[in-house]
């Protein structure tokens, strides 16, 4: 079984795009916390999230964004433009639940919090959107 779940802040802004398919990815790192105290290390993880759960991200979620992620590890590799191979370990998010109050945007405006769907999930929110496995394109 291949299944993670991370709670943390996103270290840097959600970057979107759209793959030439149209399909909707964003990725962000995301900051977890070893342990407690001044002496406390962080790990960093990058997330990517597709369709929904992408364009959700994009849009609520920005720098210091606290958030639960659950999904699965994914190691992939590519050729650099050097020439060399080079690998990538990811999350690929299946759910997220945002845990932080409205933050900020580069605007001064307020983000949303959260968008719902009134299902009740197992850390005491609401599921934020719906994405079936299907729907991941790998």
């Amino acid at each position: 079984m291949n299944k993670v779940m991370l709670t943390g802040h996103l270290s840097k802004d959600v970057e979107s795009r759209s793959t030439n398919t149209g399909k909707m990815v964003a990725t962000f790192t995301l900051a977890v916390n070893q342990g407690f105290g001044k002496d406390a290390k962080a790990d960093f993880f990058p997330c990517v999230a597709w369709e929904k759960w992408g364009e959700n991200a994009a849009k609520y979620l920005a720098k210091g964004s606290h958030v639960l992620v659950e999904g699965r590890l994914q190691t992939r590799s590519y050729d650099a433009k050097d020439g060399t191979r080079r690998f990538v370990t990811e999350v690929v998010v299946s759910y997220m639940e945002f845990l932080s109050q409205k933050p900020q945007n580069a605007q001064g405006g307020e983000k949303a919090n959260k968008v719902t769907n009134n299902t009740p999930s197992l850390f005491g929110g609401t599921v934020v959107a719906n994405v079936d496995d299907d729907s991941i394109p790998f």
